[in-house]
Formats: C-alpha cells, structure tokens, sequence
C-alpha cells in the first residue's frame, strides 16, 4: 500500500466541498486539513465564496486536525485577528496569519496590503 508508513495525510482547500466530501476522504486516510479562511464574518464569507448558505463555518468540530490560513487585508478582515485567536480556543485547530499575494488577475493590489507593524 502506497499510503503506508506516512504519518500525515494532508490536503489544503478553500473548503467549498469538504463538508461533503469529508467522510470520504477521511476513509480515503485524510488526517489533515489545511482551509483558507480569511474571516469569520458569515456575509464576507459568502461574498469571498460566491456562495450562500455554506456549512463550512459551523463544521468544523466534526473535522480532523486542521489549520486554518487567514490572509489579512486592509479594510477587510484587519479587525478579526482577535476573534480568529479566539476562534482557536475550543477547537483542534491552529490558525496562520499568512502574506497576502497583491495580485489580482493582470494587476497588483498594494492599497489592501497590510503592512506589518
């Protein structure tokens, strides 16, 4: 078997899909999730989706090992760094504040950087 040995089977997602396709890939030997989450906020949630009523906020307690990757950005989500170290409190899960990449599509997007200080 392929899979033998290995200690960590991760896969890193946007989660769009993970509620339903969760029970398979756990069974599949999934141990480890890695989502981009860049707010908590359910409205900014749903306009980074593109999606309305998306379970991804409410399962995480039914998850495995997770990490969580939130991009900050200025005027969008700088606020919310305290409520995603909250976020962590009771659940299995650690969250990375990453670089956000200031691109989008042809052009650079410097003015929602958020500068570290």
């Amino acid at each position: 078997d392929k899979l033998e040995g290995l200690k960590t089977i991760a896969v890193t997602t946007n989660g769009i899909n993970l509620t339903r396709l969760l029970p398979r890939l756990k069974e599949a030997g999934l141990n480890a999730i890695n989502i981009s989450l860049d707010t908590l906020v359910p409205a900014k949630f749903e306009f980074i989706v593109r999606r309305k009523d998306h379970a991804l906020l409410t399962s995480f307690r039914c998850l495995l090992y997770l990490q969580v990757n939130c991009v900050v950005m200025r005027g969008f989500n700088e606020d919310e760094v305290l409520d995603f170290v909250d976020f962590t409190k009771d659940l299995p899960l650690d969250v990375r504040f990453i670089e956000y990449m200031p691109f989008d599509g042809k052009y650079c997007c410097f003015e929602i950087l958020l500068a570290q200080k």
